[in-house]
């Protein structure tokens, strides 16, 4: 079991949900903390709402790469890339995850009448996507370290 997975299963067990976990990793990896990030996180869990729609490690992961590249101030534009960088995202995740459960929504992936993730299935989606995250960052010219206001 390598860190990342004990980090996951580490913040799932003192209670954080999918999309939450997915800014504990990203603030992580920035070396910063972000409490009213991961707060808002919490509207994603288990589908936008608890709607058991789209899956919160999926909105989670695409919160995640607006983190480095959407506009974060009225003096500022979202970065060129961002829309290729959801696309990617979004094209990886319906391949990998749809296909393997015939959807990307909650209700989908956890299976009719579940309402509760399932630790094994979705930390193994969880991890897989934020290692897919941190590749879309990488080839896109992003240093997953670095949060987007940081001087280089």
């Amino acid at each position: 079991m390598d860190d990342l997975t004990i980090r996951v299963m580490q913040w799932s067990a003192r209670g954080y949900c999918c999309s939450q976990i997915m800014a504990l990793l990203a603030l992580e990896a920035q070396g910063r903390q972000n409490p009213d990030l991961v707060s808002a996180q919490a509207g994603l869990c288990l589908g936008v709402g608890h709607s058991g729609e789209t899956c919160g490690v999926f909105s989670g992961a695409a919160c995640v790469l607006g983190l480095y590249a959407g506009k974060g101030s009225d003096g500022e534009t979202a970065h060129e890339r961002l829309s290729l960088m959801f696309e990617q995202l979004t094209q990886w995740f319906s391949q990998n995850v749809g296909g393997t459960y015939g959807g990307t929504s909650c209700r989908q992936i956890l299976g009719d009448g579940e309402s509760q993730p399932h630790p094994a299935r979705c930390g193994s989606i969880l991890l897989d996507t934020y290692r897919q995250v941190q590749a879309i960052l990488l080839e896109n010219g992003f240093d997953p370290s670095r949060g987007r206001h940081e001087e280089p």
